[in-house]
């Protein structure tokens, strides 16, 4: 009898032919699905209405699922609400209104921790070691911050309680060049630490430079998908989706 080969851990996350949407009747997603291993970074990109930001607020309990499946590990989390989401280790970073701007810094971040009050210090310290500026201008309000530096507030905020997996909407949105790479930088480091990430960009080229795998959505569904290299050098993915998309 041969040896049993080495055990490859299943999928962190996986979403099953979800369909999913907003009014009755009207789906937006009509069959999606993806996968997320541990210490990946998944890149989403597709046309404005594909329903890339609709499918990270599907797997995080903000939309409901008609059909199909969301998973994490070998447990079914489809329509678990997002505060049950966070305390099995899902963070959400959405593209706007993602900060209390009458709120301080370190307020803001306190609100990331509500579940978990008595860990705030050690994880405070440790989301000021990834934002050195958290820590810098803790008592700083979030309505005088730029742009970027709300943003940092903001995945912040999700990495305050240990998240195994963050979901990124749309990070780099209206930012200046300079802070859309430094976004783009952050989401490389929070992976280094041990944290896997899914993340919806306009900005499809560079989104692709830094992820492990994408996935192209296009009305709904899976059109596309491979590693970030793959869809960079695939000439029926540039000519389509790269062309036109914000990045190229």
């Amino acid at each position: 009898m041969s040896e049993p080969g080495p055990l490859i851990p299943g999928p962190l996350i996986q979403v099953c032919d979800v369909v999913a949407g907003y009014l009755p009747g009207v789906d937006i997603l009509t069959g999606c699905s993806l996968e997320l291993h541990s210490g990946e970074v998944i890149g989403i990109i597709g046309p404005n209405g594909a329903g890339k930001s609709t499918l990270l607020k599907a797997v995080f309990g903000l939309v409901d699922i008609r059909s199909g499946a969301v998973r994490m590990g070998t447990d079914d989390i489809t329509g678990l609400r997002p505060h049950e989401l966070v305390s099995r280790g899902i963070g959400f970073v959405p593209q706007t209104e993602n900060v209390f701007p009458r709120l301080t810094i370190q307020e803001n971040l306190e609100m990331g921790a509500f579940q978990k009050p008595n860990t705030f210090a050690r994880r405070f310290e440790a989301v000021a070691e990834l934002f050195p500026l958290l820590a810098e201008r803790r008592h700083q309000r979030a309505d005088g911050l730029s742009g970027g530096q709300r943003q940092m507030v903001a995945i912040g905020r999700a990495l305050m309680m240990d998240p195994q997996v963050v979901l990124l909407d749309e990070p780099s949105a209206g930012l200046s060049p300079a802070y859309q790479d430094q976004v783009f930088e952050q989401v490389t480091h929070i992976a280094q630490h041990g944290v896997s990430l899914i993340m919806v960009e306009q900005n499809a080229r560079r989104c692709l430079e830094i992820c492990d795998r994408g996935y192209v959505l296009d009305q709904g569904a899976n059109a596309y998908t491979g590693t970030g290299q793959e869809l960079l050098e695939d000439p029926k993915v540039v000519s389509l989706y790269l062309g036109t998309l914000m990045g190229s």
